[in-house]
C-alpha cells in the first residue's frame, strides 16, 4: 500500500485514514468457513488431534513418526456444511478502512509495517501485517537532503549590493531573514533547527538557503549609461580575497 506525504505531514508525523482492499474474517461464520459457525465435526482420519501417527519397520525395529493430519490440515475439523458466503474458506475479499500513525521524519521509499491490518488468515488463523510505502509530494519551494532542506531564494543586483530583509518559506510557515550588504551570489545561510527530524531521534536538520543573484539579459539605453558609468567605480572593480571565494569553496566549508 503507498501513501503519499506532505512535507509538512513528515516534518511532524501523522495519522492517516486509508480504504485498503483485503481478506477479513467471514462474519457469517466467524472466520471458520463452517455453516453458522457450527457446521463441522472431528476429523475422522486423525479423532480431532490434527496429527497422524506412522509406524514404520526398520532394522532397528518400529519407528514412529508424527506429521500434520493431510485430511484436515492439523485443523483437528472437516466442515460437514460450507459456509455459503465465504465458500468455506472463513475470510471474504472487501474494503477497510485502516488507521495508520506515521513518525515524523520518514522519507521516499521507507517501509512501514503495521502489525495485524493485513489479511485475514483462513478459518481462524494469525492476520498478516500491512506494509506501507512511503512517497513524498514535491514541495513547490523546498528540496529535501537527508534532514536537510534547501531553498534557492533569487536576489536582484541592487538588493544584493545593499541589502533587503527576505521571507524564506519553512514547512511551517515563512521567517524573516537578513540579507546582509554585499551579499556574494552562491552564498549560504543556514537556518538551524528548520529542516526535517530524523526518524526515532531528538535530531532535527537545518533549512539551507542559497543566494542567487540574477542578471538581466537585455536593458534599456538608460540602464546601460548607468552601468557604464558603475564600471569606472572603484566598488564595482572585482577584488580577490577570502570573503568573495567562488561557491565551491563554500560548500566545501559547509559540508
Amino acid at each position: 500500500m503507498k501513501v503519499k506525504l506532505t512535507l509538512k505531514e513528515i516534518a511532524n508525523g501523522v495519522e492517516k485514514k486509508i480504504k485498503v482492499k483485503k481478506y477479513v474474517s467471514c462474519d457469517h461464520c466467524n472466520g471458520t468457513g463452517a455453516d453458522g459457525g457450527t457446521a463441522y465435526s472431528n476429523c475422522s482420519t486423525c479423532g480431532g488431534s490434527g496429527q497422524v501417527t506412522r509406524v514404520a519397520n526398520t532394522i532397528l525395529g518400529q519407528m514412529q513418526t508424527r506429521s500434520t493430519c493431510p485430511t484436515c490440515n492439523g485443523e483437528g475439523k472437516t466442515i460437514t456444511k460450507k459456509c455459503a458466503h465465504c465458500n468455506g474458506d472463513g475470510v471474504m475479499r472487501t474494503e477497510e478502512v485502516v488507521s495508520i500513525n506515521i513518525p515524523a521524519g520518514v522519507e521516499e521509499g521507507m517501509q512501514l509495517s503495521v502489525s495485524g491490518k493485513g489479511n485475514a488468515a483462513r478459518r481462524g488463523g494469525i492476520n498478516g501485517d500491512l506494509l506501507v510505502l512511503i512517497q513524498e509530494e514535491k514541495h513547490p519551494e523546498l528540496i529535501r537532503d537527508g534532514s536537510d532542506l534547501i531553498y534557492h531564494l533569487q536576489l536582484s543586483v541592487p538588493d544584493a549590493i545593499m541589502g533587503t530583509p527576505a521571507e524564506i518559506p519553512t514547512v511551517e510557515s515563512k521567517v524573516k531573514v537578513k540579507i546582509e550588504p554585499g551579499t556574494q551570489p552562491g552564498k549560504i545561510l543556514r537556518l538551524r533547527g528548520k529542516g526535517l527530524p530524523e526518524v526515532n531521534s531528538y535530531h532535527r536538520g537545518d533549512l539551507l538557503v542559497r543566494v542567487n543573484v540574477w542578471i538581466p539579459s537585455d536593458v534599456s539605453k538608460e540602464e546601460r549609461k548607468t552601468l557604464e558609468k558603475l564600471k569606472e567605480s572603484d566598488s564595482f572593480t572585482p577584488k580577490a580575497g577570502n570573503e568573495q571565494n567562488g561557491f565551491f569553496s563554500k560548500m566545501k566549508d559547509i559540508f
